[in-house]
This record gives structure tokens, C-alpha cells and sequence, in this order.
């Protein structure tokens, strides 16, 4: 494995649903990469965890990633909800579908490939990679 790369996700909304964008900040030693995209009709969930996989499959080859997101859904579904909605087979506790099931399985895979650490930031409180990755959520609306 290589040099770690920092990454920023930010998924932003206008109406829930409504128009989306995501946004995310690569940052590799002196490199910076800066990726968004958005969707017509789409939920802030969804953009968010959009963020994280077009990030992490960005990167070429397996690599150390410490990926901070302002996002509790991905952080503590990553980390804590996921490997029970496996094993009752895409349910929730109450037995319920997964919401997002599809970005979930993508997000599984992306992280399968990369050492992740997953850092929880604190959303517009001034932290610059949040901030920045904020912005390229909302260009990513702006350029629908």
C-alpha cells in the first residue's frame, strides 16, 4: 500500500428529495483532487454515500484512506449497521428493506479494495475539508 490519501465527502440537497449533488476532496501528500456530480431528483442520504464511492473508486489501487464525512448515516452504517443488514439479508431490525440497498453494495465494494479509517466531522463548523467538499456538493447541483 501506498502514501495515505485524505479524503472529504459532502452530499447536499435541495428539498429531500429534491436535486443533489456530491462533492469529495482527494488529498495525497501535495496532490488534490477535487470530484462532484449531481442528480435531478434524488435524497441528501443518497448523495452523501454517492460522495464516498465515486471517492474511493477514484483511487488507483489499494490504498490507506482516512475518510472524514460529516455524515452519521454513512459513518455509523459503514461501520456499525452494515454487517447486520447482511446477515438478515438486506433487512433492517424491524424487518424493513434496506433504504439505499444499491449504494450500500457499491460503498462495500469500494471499501473492500482500500484500508479505511472513517473520521466524523462536524458539519459547517469551519473545518476546511469539509467546507470544501461541501462546495463541490453544491456545484454539483448548480451544474445540473
Amino acid at each position: 500500500m501506498t502514501a495515505t490519501v485524505e479524503i472529504y465527502t459532502d452530499g447536499a440537497c435541495r428539498g429531500n428529495p429534491g436535486p443533489g449533488g456530491w462533492g469529495a476532496l482527494l488529498l495525497a501528500g501535495k496532490h488534490r483532487k477535487s470530484l462532484y456530480g449531481g442528480e435531478h431528483e434524488t435524497t441528501n442520504n443518497r448523495m452523501e454515500l454517492t460522495a464516498a464511492i465515486e471517492a474511493l473508486n477514484a483511487l488507483h489501487g489499494a490504498r490507506r484512506v482516512i475518510l472524514h464525512t460529516d455524515s452519521k448515516y454513512v459513518k455509523e452504517g459503514i461501520e456499525s449497521w452494515l454487517p447486520n443488514w447482511k446477515a438478515r439479508g438486506w433487512k433492517t431490525s424491524n424487518r424493513k428493506p434496506v433504504k439505499n440497498q444499491d449504494l450500500w453494495l457499491a460503498l462495500d465494494e469500494a471499501v473492500g479494495r482500500h484500508q479505511l479509517e472513517w473520521k466524523w466531522v462536524k458539519g459547517h463548523s469551519g473545518d476546511a475539508g469539509n467546507e470544501a467538499a461541501d462546495a463541490l456538493a453544491n456545484r454539483g447541483i448548480d451544474e445540473l
